[in-house]
């Protein structure tokens, strides 16, 4: 059987192509783009206006939050500074017993290539100096 170099021409000009993409390694397609970091931002109770649920993205910075600009350059100032805005408060911490309000927040999606799932509250000092320390990705709550 003679095959003509015409079909084998036509067959390596359509499958070279392919065979190249699937030797790119997935990690080429997955760099830094949009939705890398996106948030979504629940609060609750906070008698300021500020009630709802908002996206956040960074890199570039957007969505529907008030001011994700802002609230980005946070999360990546908490982030420089070893500080991780996620974290919960530790369970050894000693927290003064003050209340600072029925507000509620809730965080979760993927900052940085993790998961987030985070809840935040003005149950005493410990949880209000965390909440403070989130804002403005958390709406401000006090005067």
């Amino acid at each position: 059987m003679r095959v003509s170099h015409r079909l084998i021409g036509s067959v390596v000009s359509v499958v070279g192509p392919l065979a190249l993409l699937a030797a790119t390694p997935v990690a080429a397609h997955a760099d830094a783009g949009p939705g890398l970091d996106h948030l979504t931002i629940t609060v609750a109770d906070s008698d300021n206006g500020s009630d709802g649920t908002y996206e956040l993205e960074c890199s570039p910075a957007g969505g529907t939050h008030s001011d994700p600009g802002a609230a980005c350059g946070r999360l990546d100032e908490l982030e420089a500074q070893g500080v991780d805005p996620f974290a919960p408060v530790a369970d050894d911490a000693r927290c003064t017993m003050q209340y600072g309000g029925p507000a509620t927040a809730r965080v979760t999606g993927t900052w940085h290539g993790r998961a987030v799932d985070s809840s935040y509250a003005m149950s005493n000092g410990c949880e209000i100096g965390r909440w403070q320390q989130m804002e403005p990705v958390l709406p401000a709550t006090g005067p």
